[in-house]
């Protein structure tokens, strides 16, 4: 009985020896050997800045859509708040003229002006924004209502919304301004800066070393003068320099020409058909950044859609960071 007694005890012990070792023989697998191995850092993503689709630069928030229809003859040089414009869009108007479509949304200045009136090109142009805010001082009597029933803005007639005022230092109607802070004011579901088509980066290979580029319509003229100080080109408007009422120079960081057809508009203005420079379908354009000028190729398949630019030999069309100036061009 002594015997068993102590067999019994041995096989006992045996038994919690064998566990005991195979218990530590997994704690050392699972350690590697008993070495504990160093856990893998997983680096934090880099974070992008976020950038405006209207310029390349980099802003803390994307902002409401403020797009105002500025006039360009004569009398309304200098123009106020230009420079603060992200784009800066040249129609082609009746008798030859040229007035401004200036959209705003990195930057508000006060002030813009002078509001000029509204063509029907504008709104086919306008529809690539969404819901933007747009400010005019009117339109024909067969255009006006057109406007009200069937553009997709954030009406702001001068005839309904607040903001405007005229400046009696200048003669009429070449002296209607309007105040930014009360026209956002009315316009709080404005749709907010999006993706137009534009690509923003190092220039694509190639390019011609260009010192300027000009472009005409009937009765007005542009050229586009680089300035290496200033990596900006300088807007010269039928033969003068262009500045705003501050006297600063306006200067866009790219340039496009960009070829389309001109037709006539529905609505007359003045007893004729104004010119409508359509910014559906698809052509050629001239893009000038850097110093340099490229061919491109631009295509908007439907109005609801933005802009795209390639190459000749079919890369996008990258446009360097900051103001960029869009000319509707005769093909």
């Amino acid at each position: 009985m002594t015997w068993i007694r102590q067999h019994k005890a041995v096989v006992a012990v045996a038994a919690v020896v064998v566990l005991a070792g195979l218990v530590t023989g997994v704690l050392l697998a699972l350690r590697g050997g008993g070495q504990a191995n160093p856990v893998s850092a997983t680096p934090s993503p880099t974070v992008q800045p976020l950038r405006s689709p209207f310029t390349g630069e980099t802003i803390p928030s994307l902002h409401r859509v403020l797009a105002v229809k500025i006039d360009n003859i004569v009398y309304a040089r200098p123009q106020t708040g230009l420079t603060r414009a992200d784009l800066v869009y040249v129609l082609p108007v009746e008798g030859g003229l040229s007035r401004f479509l200036a959209v705003y949304s990195s930057n508000y200045p006060s002030v813009i002006g002078p509001v000029r009136s509204a063509r029907e090109d504008d709104l086919e142009l306008l529809r690539q924004f969404g819901r933007p805010a747009f400010a005019y001082s009117g339109a024909t009597a067969a255009l006006l209502p057109y406007i009200h029933r069937t553009a997709r803005i954030v009406d702001l007639y001068d005839g309904i919304a607040s903001g405007y005022y005229r400046d009696n230092s200048r003669t009429a109607p070449y002296n209607l301004y309007a105040r930014t802070r009360q026209l956002l004011h009315q316009a709080p579901r404005a749709s907010t800066a999006r993706d137009i088509g534009f690509r923003f980066g190092p220039p694509p290979a190639g390019g011609k070393v260009t010192r300027s580029a000009s472009v005409s319509y009937p009765a007005a003229s542009f050229r586009f003068t680089w300035s290496p100080a200033k990596d900006r080109w300088l807007v010269s408007v039928d033969g003068r320099q262009a500045v705003t009422t501050g006297g600063k120079r306006l200067s866009p960081a790219t340039v496009v020409i960009q070829y389309t057809n001109v037709r006539t508009s529905r609505f007359l203005e003045y007893g004729k058909r104004p010119p409508y420079a359509e910014t559906t379908g698809s052509g050629t354009a001239l893009v000038l950044r850097d110093g340099k000028a490229w061919t491109a190729h631009w295509s908007r398949p439907k109005a609801n859609g933005g802009t795209t630019f390639t190459t000749a030999g079919g890369r996008p069309m990258t446009f360097a960071p900051g103001q960029v100036w869009v000319v509707l061009a005769y093909r």
